[in-house]
């Protein structure tokens, strides 16, 4: 039978749960690195036995990344992500793992904003030096959580092209593997800049990016303040946010099967981080954008706490399942591609990502 793992990283430690049902019946183990951050972890399945990694950081180690190949009964610590001695930094947080096109290459997007690649299937991790030293990089700013690269797209076809994200920087873009990087925000506004200059070349809080592998120039973006589509490889995006309840929010996320299925979490903007009448729905639009369905069955009603952007994803099962994590230590799981909901646990700290996957 096939299982489902389930990785839950908060701001005190690492959980894992498996199910083979993806219902009621879920077993945990954690805390993982109790007491440390874990902004970001990844189910690598590309060798067919399952790979874990964490991205786990405290104020006396500093940020670490760790993998798993027994789904977590032992971690052994890799080179982790660490400029080079003639750069003048220190990684913080390890924001973003994600797997390479090529056998071997897993990225990861750290804070400050930098990303880091490995061609060494995680043991060791070199900076992306062209975009480390792109001209922009000095005035990027640094959003409410950090600056960060939240988001790594490696093209699905094309080893040499990869998307990113950072808040507050905006999309950029490489083809020449990773030499030069070209900001790619025609079209996404910036409602926090004065009027007259909201559409910069750079400079967008964008929170998340997502793709489909099947149609890799289609891409799903939630902003600061809105939703968009790019349907020419990031050159230029369009907003997709009518028939939303908030443009705001943190997550979005891609049907593993349907490349015009995408899920978001809207939320209010502003101080009141949390979804509109408080009411917990994820919304769900399965042609591209263009009209919205809310899905709530079985949701709480009563619901003051946000989703962040790497807290919510899929599995990879033919029915898929969804799952968010919710800044109240919960989280919901649905095994029907959203339709209903359960909770699959609960009181955990602050939950800052969830990734699951088929094993």
């Amino acid at each position: 039978m096939t299982a489902t793992v389930l990785m839950v990283g908060t701001r005190k430690g690492l959980w894992i749960g498996s199910s083979d049902a993806r219902r009621a019946e879920w077993s945990w183990t954690g805390p993982h690195f109790d007491m440390m951050e874990v902004y970001s972890c990844l189910v690598d399945t590309r060798g067919g036995a399952p790979r874990l990694f964490a991205g786990a950081s405290s104020p006396w180690t500093g940020p670490q990344i760790q993998v798993s190949d027994d789904l977590g009964e032992t971690w052994q610590v890799t080179g982790g992500a660490h400029f080079p001695d003639d750069v003048d930094a220190s990684v913080e947080r390890v924001w973003q793992l994600v797997p390479g096109t090529r056998d071997g290459v897993v990225y990861a997007g750290t804070e400050p904003g930098a990303v880091f690649r490995s061609e060494d299937g995680g043991a060791t991790f070199a900076l992306e030096r062209g975009l480390w030293d792109h001209p922009h990089r000095e005035q990027w700013d640094a959003g409410f959580g950090g600056q960060a690269f939240h988001t790594i797209l490696p093209h699905p076809t094309d080893p040499d092209s990869v998307t990113v994200a950072i808040s507050t920087g905006g999309c950029y873009q490489t083809d020449d593997g990773g030499a030069t990087w070209q900001p790619r925000n025609v079209g996404i506004r910036a409602e926090f800049r004065p009027e007259g200059d909201q559409y910069p070349e750079f400079g967008q809080c964008v929170h998340k990016v997502a793709r489909h592998p099947d149609v890799p120039d289609r891409l799903f973006l939630q902003n600061h303040g809105g939703v968009y589509r790019s349907d020419d490889h990031a050159a230029t995006w369009k907003s997709i946010a009518d028939g939303l309840p908030a443009e705001f929010g943190f997550s979005i996320v891609v049907h593993p099967h349907e490349p015009e299925t995408v899920f978001v979490f809207p939320i209010n903007g502003g101080d009141r981080r949390y979804p509109p009448d408080a009411h917990a729905a994820v919304w769900r639009s399965r042609d591209a954008g263009e009209t919205w369905e809310q899905l709530d069955q079985g949701l709480p009603e009563d619901f003051y706490v946000a989703v962040m952007r790497d807290a919510m994803c899929t599995d990879d099962h033919k029915q898929p399942g969804v799952y968010f994590g919710a800044r109240n230590g919960a989280v919901w799981g649905s095994p029907d591609g959203g339709e209903s909901w359960s909770q699959v646990v609960a009181n955990l700290p602050d939950v800052m990502t969830v990734r699951a996957s088929a094993i």
